[in-house]
């Protein structure tokens, strides 16, 4: 594999460089070592030593760990500043977005607040990260990868706190790529479907303590769809994290990269999906839901009119 390099200010040749964030674990611990092979001066930012010793005990020398909190503006300032020292004149070829939270539950019964966390973390956290860099990308008309999802495009049952962060992320890269355009700074969308990755064990987590928030009713109501999430993480699939590193290696070193990436089969089939009018494609996702609810609240002559098999579509 070929070592990136640019040419200094003073000729020397200089490995290229990006930064990258959420580096602990799945994709963006797959992303700095990819790049790191690739011969690339990495900026890794992990959350804890722990995190930092095990991703400097598979990498080369050149990559560098900073401890970074996204949602902390103090540590966002001091690492931009680490990564300018570090550049200087050369400027930052890349900068990969990927730190990030898995929510989900329904929105009868979501917390304000828990929207706001992850609105925090995964849409407010990527532009915060992203404002101080800017200066360094232009000076080496670098690129910006934001790390986002299927769920960007596409709000399901129980998972849209989630895809409303996603798709706000969505937004602010269509309207940052316009924006740097006239520097030549690309910036791109990685749209992943399921991952193998630790988030599996995290969302399950999650969920387990969501679900003890519930009050009864919400089982009552609910209790098909919430059981069929729990089970689903009981079966973690998806593609291997490499999967999405090697669509960030190509879109930090192709010539004239696209605004987006799908990564898995299972974006490509959603996204077909969403192409659907919108009465077939909530039929489609509903399709693959359990039965749930009640017809208790309608009264017994409009229950009949209607017809059970009419409510459940």
């Amino acid at each position: 594999m070929a070592t990136a390099s640019a040419t200094g200010v003073t000729g020397s040749v200089q490995p290229k460089t990006v930064m990258i964030t959420g580096a602990s674990s799945g994709i963006g611990r797959a992303c700095a070592l990819r790049m790191d092979r690739a011969g690339w001066k990495v900026f890794a930012t992990v959350r804890n030593e722990a995190d930092a010793l095990r991703l400097q005990s598979d990498a080369s020398p050149r990559l560098q760990t900073i401890l970074l909190d996204v949602t902390d503006p103090d540590q966002i300032a001091a690492a931009a500043r680490t990564v300018g020292q570090s550049v200087g004149g050369n400027g930052l070829h890349g900068l990969v977005n990927n730190a990030g939270i898995a929510v989900g539950g329904l929105v009868e019964y979501l917390d304000p607040a828990e929207l706001r966390r992850v609105l925090e973390t995964n849409t407010i956290a990527p532009l915060s990260v992203t404002k101080p860099l800017i200066p360094l990308l232009r000076r080496a008309r670098g690129r910006i990868v934001m790390i986002s999802s299927i769920a960007g495009f596409s709000s399901t049952p129980l998972l849209s706190p989630y895809s409303a962060s996603k798709f706000a992320l969505e937004a602010l890269t269509d309207g940052l790529r316009l924006e740097l355009n006239p520097w030549g700074i690309e910036v791109v969308s990685v749209q992943p479907g399921a991952i193998k990755t630790e988030i599996w064990q995290k969302a399950r987590a999650y969920v387990e303590g969501e679900l003890r928030k519930y009050p009864p009713e919400a089982f009552e109501q609910y209790g098909p769809l919430l059981e069929r999430i729990s089970d689903s993480l009981d079966r973690p699939r998806g593609v291997d994290a490499e999967e999405v590193a090697r669509t960030v290696d190509m879109i930090l070193t192709v010539s004239r990269p696209k605004a987006r990436y799908l990564v898995g089969r299972d974006a490509v089939i959603r996204n077909l999906i969403e192409r659907l009018p919108t009465s077939l494609r909530d039929r489609v996702i509903l399709s693959r839901m359990p039965e749930y609810g009640t017809d208790a609240e309608l009264p017994p002559n409009e229950l009949r009119e209607a017809g059970h098999e009419d409510l459940s579509q």
